[in-house]
């Protein structure tokens, strides 16, 4: 029986609401409406869940929803550290090296496909850390400010741990990516 438009679409739609989320959550940010922006964020990241899982369960999945998930995940983590550090809740560098790390990764893609070499780029173990860590930090860090609850030791060693992984991170993917072109 063949599947319904809407269904076949479902996953995808739900990753492009998450993509609408991005620039709304990032208001609530602007204007300091810590609750509002937390509910957003998690239900962001819930309907990431969401649509990955019925991409998997249902064999919706497509390459447009690869992409597509892809840039939701990075839209939604490189705009809540940039908003995050221009409102003053977290350092200009941490949103530095979250986006550069991007950057990077997105330049070395863009080479390779300019030389004619793409490169598969496939999810590390350090990168899922990496993701699991940026997003739960930024979760913390509003849910700190909704809740006015007392910054302490964790933030520090959270925000080493999120600038160390984020640069480990970076420097698998380039490494990879390095020995791809070199070879």
């Amino acid at each position: 029986m063949p599947r319904s438009p809407l269904l076949a679409s479902l996953p995808n739609l739900i990753t492009m609401s998450r993509l609408v989320l991005v620039p709304v959550t990032i208001v609530m940010i602007a204007d300091r409406e810590w609750l509002s922006a937390l509910i957003l964020f998690i239900i962001a990241g819930l309907s990431d869940g969401l649509d990955g899982f019925l991409a998997r369960t249902l064999d919706l999945r497509s390459e447009l929803g690869a992409y597509l998930d892809a840039l939701a995940d990075k839209a939604l983590l490189i705009s809540m550290y940039v908003a995050l550090a221009v409102v003053g809740v977290v350092p200009a560098s941490i949103a530095i090296i979250v986006v550069s790390r991007d950057i990077m990764i997105m330049g070395a893609v863009v080479v390779s496909w300019v030389m004619d070499r793409p490169v598969e780029i496939r999810p590390l173990l350090v990168s899922k850390l990496n993701t699991t860590a940026q997003i739960g930090f930024a979760g913390l860090v509003l849910a700190v400010k909704a809740f006015d609850w007392t910054v302490g030791y964790w933030f520090g060693f959270a925000l080493v741990a999120v600038a160390t992984l984020t640069v480990v991170s970076g420097a698998a993917y380039l490494a990879q990516w390095y020995n791809h072109m070199s070879a």
